[in-house]
């Protein structure tokens, strides 16, 4: 998949500073901060970097540990990488499409997947549903 390649002036302009942090430059919010956390809508949470289509809200759980959590990504919508930063090794999550950090996968999910997709809301919007 081509990512969505910006420079760096370009992604601060399209970014607020907190979403630049996190996305661009590996950051993670603070705990229990995003609104997402209590979304409880059908949807999609995408990108906030570039718009993809990431993970659908039926995928969704309440794991307790103030992020937003998913069992399992859309297919193809994100790509990971081992992440060696705090003296520990963790699988890194990023967008398919930009490259765009947001958050880290651990094997401590619900079934049926056993995966807890560990997101930063910061690096997410949500598009609700739309009925008729």
């Amino acid at each position: 998949m081509q990512k969505a390649m910006k420079s760096d002036a370009d992604w601060r302009a399209s970014l607020t500073l907190e979403q630049f942090q996190v996305l661009r430059g590996h950051g993670t919010e603070r705990a229990g901060s995003s609104a997402l956390n209590a979304e409880k809508r059908d949807g999609t949470f995408t990108c906030a970097g570039c718009g993809q289509p990431l993970f659908s809200s039926a995928a969704k759980f309440e794991s307790g540990t103030g992020w937003p959590s998913f069992s399992a990504p859309l297919d193809a919508a994100v790509e990971t990488a081992t992440d060696g930063s705090l003296f520990m090794a963790r699988t890194e999550v990023h967008c398919a499409a930009c490259g765009g950090h947001l958050g880290h996968v651990f094997p401590d999910g619900p079934r049926p997947t056993g995966q807890r997709y560990c997101m930063n809301g910061v690096a997410l919007e949500f598009k609700p549903d739309t009925q008729g």
